[in-house]
């Protein structure tokens, strides 16, 4: 048993086992992937990284694996599957993740081919657990997997906490300690004792106070598009490159890349972000200005480049000068999550009117942001209007434009 000391959780144990999987290449590459991408932009102590995150997930799932009194070979599965569960992101982390779904098939969470190949294969098998059990775990699909990837999951209270850490944010409080005791397993998963509430109800408003702060911050969304670009044109201009080799990088390795391509508009996207001379909001709406039916239809890369391409042409510059950044609308949160009030099961929205509350307060956090440089600013906004049909702003819109404007 080894243990190592974490700023947020206080000191982590890591058992033989453990150990083996932190030696692995897999999982020490994420001593090279951001957690929050360019969040650093805007917070610069966000340094933090996916390696310190798995440690602090898997020193949960340990403690709520305990409370909950499963069996040591179950205790064991849960543990090894928070330790392993992020081994899949590409570089930046989630900034990349619609280029991994678009170019390379897959998501962050499909990793049984990372774990179906040796060095960690050997190791899990060698201790009698199986890859593909490992997988279903981390993909959702096992009963137990509610303990990493559910509503009150481990996975969520340790990156919110950490996030908040880093950023020095001070939206990121949740009560992991009275969550974890207050956690049961019912017959359709992870459930939770009445006397839970408060904290279950501290997530949520966690997560919903981090989203425009961290989260969907606008220069985390500029650079974010800017890198997204980047990684395209290298591609196209670059047809040798293999895009499932290129989510194996890690941040440092795929930014010189992109510094270095082929593509000049790669090079200069990659060059900005890396130099912090971002592109600037020439719109930033909510969906009370725009059809959100129409925007959000269909939605995917391809048609956000080909709405910037319109505004783009429509402004008299070139197309990779415009950016266009439509966020799916925020699902509605729900802790899908049955609370044990007086020996009867309900659910948690039935004893806690918080959760329709900050359902629209996530809503109305929603923006379509288009950039550009500076110099282009105006003219991409009147295109932009024309184009998306952008309705006239309310008075306390032009206050925020004005304020948005005075903030960049």
């Amino acid at each position: 048993m080894k243990i190592i000391k974490d700023p947020v959780h206080g000191y982590v144990e890591a058992d033989a086992l453990a150990l083996r999987l932190l030696d692995t290449g897999e999982v020490q590459r994420l001593r090279h992937i951001s957690q929050l991408g360019f969040a650093n932009l805007v917070y610069p102590g966000a340094n933090h990284t996916r390696f310190e995150h798995s440690l602090g997930t898997m020193h949960l799932a340990a403690l709520l694996s305990r409370k909950l009194d499963l069996t040591p070979n179950e205790r064991e599965l849960v543990t090894v599957a928070a330790l392993l569960h992020d081994i899949g992101h590409g570089p930046f982390s989630h900034v990349i993740e619609p280029v991994m779904e678009a170019y390379a098939g897959r998501s962050h969470h499909e990793v049984s081919t990372l774990l179906k190949t040796d060095p960690i294969a050997g190791i899990l098998e060698g201790e009698g657990i199986s890859p593909a059990e490992v997988c279903t775990v981390i993909g959702g699909r096992h009963r137990l997997a509610g303990i990493i990837h559910g509503s009150l999951d481990v996975d969520r209270m340790d990156y919110l906490m950490r996030d908040a850490h880093y950023t020095g944010v001070p939206y990121g409080t949740v009560d992991a300690d009275r969550l974890i005791r207050s956690i049961i397993l019912t017959d359709s998963g992870v459930g939770l004792e009445e006397n839970g509430i408060n904290a279950a109800e501290s997530l949520l408003i966690a997560r919903t106070l981090m989203r425009p702060a961290v989260y969907f911050h606008h220069v985390s969304r500029i650079a974010t598009s800017m890198f997204i670009l980047a990684v395209i044109e290298h591609l196209r201009s670059v047809p040798a490159t293999d895009p499932a080799a290129m989510m194996r990088m890690d941040d440092a390795a795929c930014m010189e890349m992109l510094k270095a391509s082929a593509s000049p508009v790669a090079r200069d996207l990659a060059a900005r972000v890396y130099n912090r001379t971002l592109y600037k909001r020439a719109l930033y709406v909510g969906e009370d200005r725009v059809n959100l039916a129409a925007v959000l239809t269909d939605l995917n890369l391809a048609k956000e480049r080909t709405i910037g391409r319109e505004i783009a042409e429509s402004a008299g510059i070139e197309e990779w000068q415009v950016l266009v950044d439509i966020p799916p609308l925020p699902g509605e949160m729900s802790m899908e999550v049955r609370v044990r009030s007086s020996h009867t099961l309900v659910e948690l929205e039935e004893v806690s009117p918080l959760i329709n509350t900050l359902n629209d307060t996530r809503r109305q956090q929603w923006r379509l942001g288009v950039y550009a440089p500076a110099e282009h600013r105006t003219a991409v906004e009147q295109a932009a209007i024309e184009v998306l049909r952008v309705k006239r702003p309310t008075k306390q819109d032009k206050l925020m434009i004005a304020y948005q404007k005075e903030g960049l």
